[in-house]
């Protein structure tokens, strides 16, 4: 389906089917007429010779610095080619394609002064699959992600590289394979192209929908392990987190009351204490309180993403333009460290309730690390290892970014978002908690194999997606395979798909 691009209602949602998904591109017609409208008002602002940032000007400290009529046809070539300066590894494709589309969504506002044919070109790369070659490495977050932005607008010149149906090639090549002509830059055209966080604004995007499916599936596995762990259910009940009145609580809460449903544990058929650990009674708080970090974040980023993210901004209906900090990321690096920090605090309390699992004193009759033969075996011992070692790794990279601001260009960026190391510290932190969830599920289910008492419906599929990928842990065997697997388990998400085909889906009923 066809995603059309007006300015507005860009959702997280429509990032990943275009950027993943591979869903076509079109520009509203009223869209198209206002970019029209705004690069008119430019032409007759550059013929009347009127200072205007970035088009008749330098950039950053030579901002004061008045080009000729000549070096303003010459600038925004030599604009890219300076700030291309990114490093190291390429971004994945899905990044670029979001940033691709972010900005074509600024340009729909009709407030950025480029000429149409450079939102056309970006529309049509993404249609035909010529996706630029973008160094990872380089942005700060503020005058938004200039380096990786510029090996995006390379494209433009017919230089860069690309890759196209499966391989990389020279920009040129690519554009002339894919039959997409090479538009070149005019005044403002590069600007316009690269001002703005559009490549932390995609990421961001892009982690929020991981984030959600993986903390939808760590209330599946907190299930499992709830029931292996014979919990009170109590403490789920809809009265008592109606009553503290937080939203994500209110979820989390009847999402594991939908996977227990049908169960021996829900149904009271099983004794169980007055009162669980906090590990596992405080689920629905701490998983809670992640969903409304998540729901912070995404709204934020989707105030980006339909936002005019530029400098300078033209507004053709007052006959001005206005020089500010609109490309600034701070707003979305902010919660964006929050959100990864989120994933990290759900991801500890996964460990505690695999340490209730594995330990004898703790896990209320289950054998000693999970194991029949326990001295001969060691069950999943260090099963638990790996996941700390993991959740190590997240708590490093849960420092926020956002407060690291390192000035430069002569201090007149003398504070930047350092967004760009939030979005990449954020899929670290989450492919991470793929690992720990799976050997949490791998665990849980290994313990519910222990018991003979009947299982929620949600759990007993889950367990039953589980069992087709690893076995039972009869005696010692490497471990690291099952672990890998796992891990590629929770992050391919066929758990939740199952499972909510089951009990429905475990978004419903929020206040």
């Amino acid at each position: 389906m066809t995603v059309v691009i007006d300015g507005s209602g860009l959702t997280i949602e429509k990032v990943v089917d275009v950027a993943r998904r591979n869903e076509k591109v079109k520009l509203h017609p009223d869209s198209l007429k206002r970019i029209k409208t705004c690069r008119a008002m430019l032409e007759r602002k550059i013929d009347a010779h009127e200072i205007m940032y970035g088009v008749n000007t330098g950039i950053g400290e030579f901002s004061e610095v008045v080009l000729t009529d000549d070096q303003v046809k010459e600038f925004q070539k030599y604009l890219i080619y300076n700030h291309a300066a990114g490093i190291g590894d390429p971004a994945p494709i899905e990044y670029v394609r979001g940033a691709m589309l972010g900005k074509i969504n600024v340009h729909a506002h009709g407030n950025s002064g480029c000429r149409p044919e450079i939102t056309l070109t970006l529309i049509e790369m993404l249609n035909k699959g010529v996706t630029p070659y973008v160094c990872q490495k380089g942005s700060v977050g503020a005058c938004g992600d200039l380096a990786p932005m510029s090996q995006i607008a390379l494209l433009m010149l017919g230089e860069g590289q690309a890759y196209y149906k499966g391989k990389l090639f020279d920009g040129k090549d690519a554009m002339k394979k894919a039959g997409i002509p090479t538009p070149g830059l005019r005044a403002r055209d590069g600007l316009a192209i690269i001002n703005g966080s559009n490549v932390l604004t995609a990421m961001s995007a892009l982690f929020l929908y991981d984030a959600n499916n993986w903390l939808k599936q760590a209330e599946i596995a907190a299930a499992m392990s709830l029931e292996a762990l014979k919990a009170n259910m109590k403490p789920y009940s809809a009265r008592l987190h109606e009553v503290r009145g937080f939203k994500g609580a209110v979820r989390s809460a009847e999402a594991i009351r939908k996977l227990v449903e049908g169960g021996d544990l829900k149904e009271e058929r099983i004794k169980c204490k007055v009162q669980d650990a906090y590990s596992m009674r405080s689920t629905p708080q701490v998983i809670g309180a992640a969903h409304d970090a998540l729901d912070y974040a995404r709204s934020q980023v989707e105030i980006e993403l339909n936002g005019v993210g530029d400098n300078p901004i033209f507004f053709p209906d007052e006959d001005i333009q206005i020089s500010g900090a609109n490309f600034q990321g701070s707003p979305v690096s902010l919660p964006m460290d929050m959100a990864g920090v989120a994933i990290t605090m759900v991801s500890v309390m996964s460990e505690r309730r695999l340490n209730r699992l594995n330990n004898p004193a703790l896990s209320v009759g289950l054998p000693a690390f999970l194991t029949k033969g326990a001295g001969m075996f060691s069950g999943m011992m260090l099963s638990q290892y790996t996941a700390d070692m993991q959740i190590v790794e997240q708590r490093i990279l849960s420092a926020p970014a956002s407060i690291q601001s390192i000035p430069a260009a002569a201090d007149q960026e003398d504070f930047v978002s350092m967004g760009m190391n939030t979005a990449i510290k954020n899929f670290q932190i989450l492919d991470n908690a793929y690992g720990i969830l799976g050997i949490e599920f791998m665990a849980a289910a290994q313990a519910l194999d222990f018991r003979d008492y009947k299982f929620g419906k949600g759990v007993t599929k889950a367990k039953e997606i589980i069992r087709k990928h690893v076995e039972f842990l009869d005696v010692d065997r490497p471990l690291y395979k099952d672990h890998t697997t796992m891990k590629g388990l929770v992050k391919s998400c066929e758990i939740l798909k199952e499972v909510e085909r089951i009990v429905g889906s475990l978004e419903q009923n929020i206040l």
